[in-house]
């Protein structure tokens, strides 16, 4: 997993609430359990104007212009701003997957879905809840402002608008951790490798019946 530890992001605003998991990756496009290729689909019933499938070339499919994600001026962005709720709908690990294959590493939003907001933090993204003020107050910052950026430092747990004005977030000092040290589960598991083969060879050596062949 890709560690986190500060990002000065592009934002792209997403003005919807109760964004599902179907919406952020549909349901054909959840034949894969590899953790990349997810992104080209990323909102893809929003994204496009003909239905899309797994394996077509998203090169020639008919573009909405009128989606967010389609300007030009959010090419490029690292962080996603949204509404209530957020992730609802369908535990999928696969929408966090494709909003980090798309280039996503921040979600911002007043709240987020459970089962979604623990999975984000599972895969390298962060998400990150502020009050329903400030995340309007980024709202019309970001419309009003072509290339509007924010800095977020996991450290200090901040996120800082191009005037100045800071945000305080919460998140737990494991989560923290994982992020900043980029541990999946199974990366916390491995710094555990030595104690788990040193009880391998206990459990071999004290009952050897259970492996014979």
């Amino acid at each position: 997993m890709k560690a986190f530890t500060q990002l000065n992001g592009l934002v792209c605003p997403l003005d919807r609430a109760n964004v599902d998991t179907d919406a952020i990756i549909p349901k054909q496009f959840l034949k894969s359990i590899k953790r990349s290729g997810f992104g080209p689909n990323l909102f893809d019933e929003w994204r496009y104007l003909d239905h899309g499938e797994p394996g077509m070339d998203n090169s020639v499919r008919q573009v909405n212009p009128e989606f967010v994600l389609n300007f030009p001026r959010y090419a490029g962005a690292q962080v996603l701003l949204a509404r209530d709720n957020f992730g609802c709908g369908s535990s999928r690990e696969h929408a966090p997957w494709a909003l980090d294959d798309y280039g996503f590493r921040v979600v911002i939003a007043p709240s987020f879905a459970d089962i979604f907001f623990n999975n984000c933090y599972k895969n390298g993204v962060l998400p990150i809840v502020l009050p329903a003020e400030a995340v309007d107050l980024l709202f019309q910052e970001t419309q009003a402002a072509e290339g509007y950026r924010l800095n977020v430092d996991l450290a200090a747990q901040t996120v800082t608008t191009p005037s100045g004005k800071s945000f305080g977030f919460d998140i737990t000092g494991h989560r923290k951790h994982c992020l900043l040290e980029g541990l999946d589960e199974i990366g916390l598991t491995l710094q555990h490798a030595d104690e788990i083969k040193a009880f391998e060879a206990r459990h071999r050596a004290s009952q050897p019946w259970l492996f014979n062949a």
